[in-house]
């Protein structure tokens, strides 16, 4: 849950929010932590959550059996495609190791162009701000495309986040796919 009880007040809060604007909730089918706690009050508000999880986890017993939907899939590469198929965005919450190796991964498909669909930190209270203060970094240094950069959507308070994402538009991928010629099909 995180060293801060803030943290599950604000998971409840913004799957509270996500219920209110007629959304559902797509996310890793657990029971346990921060998205146990997101699932739990996606329901309780009365909306439609589904879990993606695969065999492993749900053979540890952390696989949330009370969901609108559990999909059991394979294994991990399976279970972040099936959500990023099924998702219209993707929000980050305070988490760890495994928030961060999602949240790169689908930022940088849509910097690919692999979806075209947003990505958005929840910034309770500053959480990301050692993150932010890392990719300016490398965006000074030259890694980082500005105009990716400044595509991130990052919020503090969940209606905020929500409307921004709501309003986000997609860019141009990093690289264009290539062209094909007739000649070629």
């Amino acid at each position: 849950m995180g060293a801060s009880p803030s943290y599950t007040s604000a998971a409840e809060n913004f799957a509270q929010t996500v219920v209110q604007t007629g959304s559902g909730i797509v996310y890793g089918g657990g029971k346990v932590g921060l998205m146990g706690v997101v699932a739990d009050s996606a329901l309780a508000a009365g909306g439609e959550v589904i879990g993606v999880i695969p065999e492993s986890l749900v053979a540890g017993e952390i696989g949330h059996t009370g969901l609108s939907k559990l999909e059991v899939v394979p294994d991990m590469h399976t279970r972040k495609t099936r959500m990023a198929e099924l998702a219209d965005g993707f929000v980050a919450l305070p988490g760890g190791a495994g928030t961060l190796e999602e949240l790169f991964e689908i930022w940088t498909w849509q910097q690919l162009g692999i979806h075209t669909k947003p990505v958005g930190l929840y910034n309770v209270d500053g959480f990301w701000e050692p993150l932010l203060d890392m990719l300016d970094h490398m965006t000074a240094q030259g890694f980082i495309s500005t105009r990716f950069r400044e595509r991130r959507i990052v919020e503090d308070e969940p209606t905020a986040l929500l409307e921004a994402m709501r309003t986000w538009q997609p860019q141009a991928p990093k690289w264009p796919a290539p062209s094909v010629s007739s000649h070629e099909l």
